[in-house]
């Protein structure tokens, strides 16, 4: 009765994805395409097989890593199975069998990032969605437009994007949906809208956001959706310099990440405690925890928000006054940019070289306002007002020690008038502080 027991296989793997045990999901869906395998080939079969063959693909992704070698043939063996069946007139019943292998390709493109290649294929996902004109698949595509356009510094249009994901996003009817694309679709929405909120000069709407996006997860309970919300929500806390709330969420994500063998997620946990412990002055421990969580993410084949990470270690070491150590990480975060075009942090990447450059035995003034006005350039060009007032807020300090007090409060005052929110947050609070300080 081997088809029987591939079927009871199959719905074993379907009820342990449901409940979040992801390692027994990968295990029951594996013994049932063996199990296929094993008997003769016929239409109803080679359906069976389309189905479960995708199947896999969502618990390999949280559990091996979103560019895994396994993951990457799983996902290519349901392309490939796909076609043979297309080929033989017999195509899915399921349209959305086929959307979700070109999630897998595209989400593998984003997290070993490749910019370009990354909007290549949320592009081609978008227009055949527009083609079939379903609800389900345009949502989707919006979903990954956003942030292919967001890491590859395109923060205006990613917004807009993930707006018209949101709105087409249904939460009856679109939470199954966890199941073919890795996590619920609003929650990863939300996650990164908030970033694109924050970036563009919002943080009272990138923490609503976050907030909705973490509330969401935890109602929902399945793990893969609560390991994307806690490291996504963690992330829009970081940035709006809410410290001890972020370090929370890391340690969550990491225990659960433990819990659930999530790999990649431990890893990106890792990173995030270590960058936490840099900035509330703990720079010894923060480079071991950043290095080891680095190491661990690149053993999982993704680098995407590396040269983030590598430009907190770049940080910490010259809080330690290990400078060639600082140059080093600074150097290969640049890099990083330059070659995959990751620019979600391009900016702050500059500022930060900035800050080291005047942090050095021999401190560079000449280097460091260079980085600064490299980073300004940088936040316009993108329209990110958050990194440009981070990036004035360098320049103006610099300048302010050089009796350039004039100079320096033209290059402020109007960048902190262009915000209309987030007046309670440290970096509005700290540049109405430096403007004052000015004007004395």
């Amino acid at each position: 009765m081997i088809e029987k027991a591939a079927g009871m296989w199959g719905k074993a793997g379907q009820r342990s994805l449901a409940r979040s045990a992801l390692v027994e999901a990968v295990e029951q869906y594996k013994r049932a395409l063996a199990q296929i395998a094993t008997l003769p080939t016929a239409p109803a079969l080679r359906r069976e097989e389309i189905k479960l063959q995708v199947a896999l693909i969502t618990p390999l992704i949280h559990v091996k890593g979103y560019v895994a070698p396994e993951t990457k043939a799983a996902v290519e063996r349901g392309r490939l199975l796909i076609e043979q069946a297309e080929a033989l007139g017999e195509p899915p019943e399921d349209p959305l069998l086929l959307y979700s292998t070109l999630y897998g390709v595209w989400v593998a493109h984003l997290f070993a990032f490749n910019g370009d290649t990354c909007r290549d294929v949320a592009a081609r996902f978008l227009a055949l969605a527009k083609k079939q004109g379903a609800t389900v698949p345009l949502m989707i595509g919006h979903r990954l437009m956003g942030p292919s356009l967001l890491f590859t510094g395109d923060f205006a249009e990613s917004r807009a994007h993930l707006d018209r994901a949101f709105a087409l996003y249904d939460p009856v009817e679109h939470r199954a949906l966890a199941a073919r694309f890795g996590s619920d679709p609003g929650v990863t929405i939300l996650s990164y809208r908030s970033w694109a909120a924050w970036y563009l000069g919002y943080p009272e709407a990138a923490l609503a956001d976050a907030n909705h996006a973490l509330e969401d997860a935890r109602q929902i309970g399945q793990a893969a959706t609560m390991m994307v919300g806690l490291a996504c929500t963690a992330w829009t806390r970081r940035l709006c310099r809410r410290y001890a709330e972020a370090g929370s969420l890391a340690d969550e994500l990491v225990a659960l990440a433990d819990e659930k063998a999530g790999a990649y997620w431990k890893a990106l946990g890792t990173m995030m405690q270590g960058d936490l412990l840099a900035l509330t002055g703990k720079a010894s421990v923060a480079v071991q925890k950043i290095t080891s969580g680095v190491t661990a993410q690149r053993s999982t084949g993704a680098t995407v928000l590396i040269p983030s990470y590598l430009s907190f270690l770049a940080r910490a070491y010259a809080d330690l006054g290990r400078f060639d150590d600082a140059w080093r990480s600074i150097d290969e975060a640049m890099t990083a940019v330059e070659t995959t075009k990751e620019r979600l942090f391009e900016a702050e990447i500059r500022r930060i070289a900035g800050e080291i450059a005047l942090l050095s035995p021999q401190p560079d003034a000449a280097k460091a306002e260079a980085y600064f006005e490299r980073a300004l350039a940088v936040s316009r060009r993108q329209q990110t007002k958050s990194c440009e007032l981070r990036a004035a807020m360098s320049l103006v300090r610099l300048w302010r020690d050089q009796g350039k007090v004039q100079q320096a409060r033209e290059l402020l005052a109007p960048v902190y008038r262009w915000f209309t929110e987030g007046f309670d947050t440290r970096d509005l609070k700290e540049a109405k502080a430096l403007l004052e300080e000015l004007a004395a």
